[in-house]
């Protein structure tokens, strides 16, 4: 028995391709309806971006719509979670006009801290619909300078 290369076949290869490039487009929707429903969360997770200081690791949430009331934040054993709730209720009355529009939701996002911090220094700011929370690192966490002496 002689051993042959296989060879991926060209239909599947074109399946990952669309798959991988076009995942979240609406005419992926149709093949896959349960990527939709992945579509339609992403809407109740708040984007964030981390980032890393010398001192401090920053986090920046946006929550636009959300009061600074309905938001609480946690730390435990590293680990953020940012939660949130909204519950807008809007009316307009005109003379042949009546509408009215609720909506309610909340949303949940957790993230792990690549450092130790200090909980007890935590500093959280909101305005204009993006939480920033800084977190000052460790002192055990932070880099050390250390001056080698050349010879």
């Amino acid at each position: 028995m002689a051993l042959m290369k296989w060879s991926q076949p060209k239909e599947l290869e074109r399946f990952f391709q669309d798959f991988f490039e076009e995942s979240f487009s609406p005419r992926m929707w149709k093949r896959f309806p349960s990527l939709k429903k992945l579509r339609e969360l992403e809407g109740i997770s708040p984007s964030v971006d981390m980032y890393d200081k010398k001192d401090e690791i920053v986090v920046k949430a946006e929550i636009p719509g959300i009061e600074k009331e309905n938001i609480n934040i946690s730390i435990s054993d590293n680990t953020l979670t940012i939660k949130g709730e909204t519950k807008k209720e809007e009316e307009v009355k005109e003379e042949d006009y009546y509408y009215a529009e609720r909506s309610y939701g909340s949303f949940s996002r957790i993230l792990s801290l690549p450092t130790k911090v200090q909980a007890d220094k935590i500093k959280a700011s909101f305005k204009n619909g993006i939480l920033e929370i800084h977190f000052p690192k460790a002192e055990e966490a932070k880099p050390k300078e250390v001056k080698v002496e050349v010879k």
